[in-house]
C-alpha cells in the first residue's frame, strides 16, 4: 500500500509541476501561485511518507487530495475536471483496505455527496480565479491524463498483487492436494486416492479393466539387512521403474508396506500378463548398492481381470488371494 500512496503523492506533484508550467505560459499569477503551493505539499507529503507508518500516509493523502480537490474546485470552477480525482480516493479505498466494508461505504457515501454538493457550487457560484477557455480545456485533458494515471498505478499494483497471493494459494492448494493423494516417499498415489478411482473406473467401465496386487519379495529382510535407508531406495527405485516400463495410462500406487496396486484402465488380462511380466524381468535387473554388497529385489503378482459385475472387495479380494499363491508357489512370479 505504501508504494502505491507514494506512487500517488508523486503524481500529483507531477501533475502540479504540468499545471505550473502551462498556468505559468498563460501568465495567470493566482493560478501559478496555487499550483506552487500544491506541488510544496504534495512533495512534503511524499517524504513524509518514509517517516508515517502506511495507515498515516493513507490519511493524509486523502485529507490532502480532499483539501486540494475542493480548493481546485472553487478557485478555478468545475470545467478544468479536478473533481475526477475523488474517483481515484474510491478505488484506493477499496483496494488498500481488507475488509472494514461499512467503513468503505460509509467513505463513499461522503465521496459522493462531496461530488454533487461542488457540482451545485458550481451552477450556483462563480469560479475565484477565471481561466481562458482554451487554458481550462488544456487542464482538463491533463487532469483527465492524471486521472486515469492514478487509477492505472492504483489497479495495476493491487491486483498484481492479489494474482500473486492468488497464485501461491492455487499452488497451495496443489501441494496439499497432492499430499492428499500421494504417498510422501514414492510419489505414487496412496490407498485413499486409489479406492476414489477404482470405485469411478468401475462404475462406468468402457473398456477392459485389469488389476494387480504386487508385493516386494522379502522386503523385511532387505530392511533388516541393508536398513531402513536402503529399504526406502528401493521403494522410490521400483516406484519409478513402475512409472517408466508401465503403460503410459496405468494408475500406479502404494497399497501399503512394500505392496503396490496397479490398475490397466484399457488392458485384458492377458495384455496385462504381457506388460508385467516385461516388467518383472526389468525390476530383478536393477542392482541395488547395499553397502556391504549389492543385490537385487523381485515381485510376486496377483492379477485379476474385471468381470463387469464384482464389486471392488471381491475383486481386491481375489487378486491379494492370487498373490498370496504366488508366494506360496516359489514368488517372482505372476499368477492370472
Amino acid at each position: 500500500m505504501i508504494v502505491v500512496i507514494r506512487l500517488l503523492i508523486l503524481s500529483m506533484a507531477v501533475y502540479s509541476l504540468v499545471n505550473c508550467v502551462l498556468i505559468a505560459i498563460s501568465a495567470h499569477i493566482s493560478g501559478f501561485v496555487f499550483s506552487i503551493i500544491s506541488m510544496i505539499l504534495f512533495v512534503v507529503a511524499f517524504v513524509c511518507s518514509y517517516f508515517w507508518s502506511s495507515f498515516t500516509s493513507y490519511c493524509a493523502l486523502n485529507v490532502y487530495v480532499l483539501i486540494w480537490t475542493i480548493a481546485n474546485v472553487v478557485c478555478f470552477g468545475w470545467n478544468i475536471g479536478v473533481q475526477h480525482f475523488i474517483i481515484t480516493l474510491l478505488v484506493f479505498c477499496f483496494f488498500s483496505k481488507y475488509r472494514h466494508e461499512k467503513a468503505k461505504f460509509v467513505y463513499t457515501a461522503a465521496l459522493l455527496i462531496l461530488r454533487i454538493y461542488l457540482y451545485y457550487y458550481c451552477q450556483s457560484n462563480e469560479p475565484l480565479f477565471a481561466l481562458a477557455p482554451e487554458l481550462a480545456n488544456i487542464l482538463q485533458i491533463v487532469n483527465t491524463f492524471f486521472v486515469f494515471l492514478s487509477l492505472a498505478l492504483t489497479a495495476y499494483i493491487f491486483s498484481a498483487d492479489s494474482q500473486e497471493l492468488e497464485g501461491k494459494l492455487i499452488e497451495y492448494n496443489r501441494q496439499l492436494m497432492k499430499q492428499a493423494n500421494t504417498d510422501t516417499l514414492t510419489g505414487l498415489y496412496n490407498r485413499r486416492s486409489t479406492m476414489e478411482y477404482l470405485d469411478s473406473l468401475l462404475k462406468n467401465p468402457e473398456n477392459q479393466i485389469s488389476i494387480c496386487l504386487c508385493d516386494i519379495d522379502f522386503f523385511k529382510r532387505v530392511n533388516d539387512t541393508y536398513g531402513h535407508d536402503v529399504g526406502d531406495v528401493v521403494l522410490k527405485k521400483i516406484s519409478d521403474t513402475f512409472r517408466k516400463e508401465l503403460p503410459p495410462d496405468s494408475f500406479i500406487s502404494r497399497w501399503g508396506g512394500e505392496e503396490f496396486l496397479l490398475i490397466f484402465p484399457r488392458l485384458n488380462g492377458d495384455e496385462a500378463v504381457f506388460a508385467l511380466d516385461s516388467l518383472r524381468q526389468k525390476i530383478k535387473e536393477i542392482v541395488f548398492d547395499g553397502v556391504i554388497e549389492t543385490f537385487s529385489v523381485s515381485l510376486t503378482y496377483g492379477l485379476v481381470e474385471y468381470d463387469y459385475h464384482s464389486d471392488m472387495t471381491t475383486i481386491l479380494k481375489e487378486a491379494d488371494e492370487k498373490l498370496y499363491i504366488g508366494k506360496e508357489s516359489g514368488r517372482d512370479r505372476i499368477i492370472f
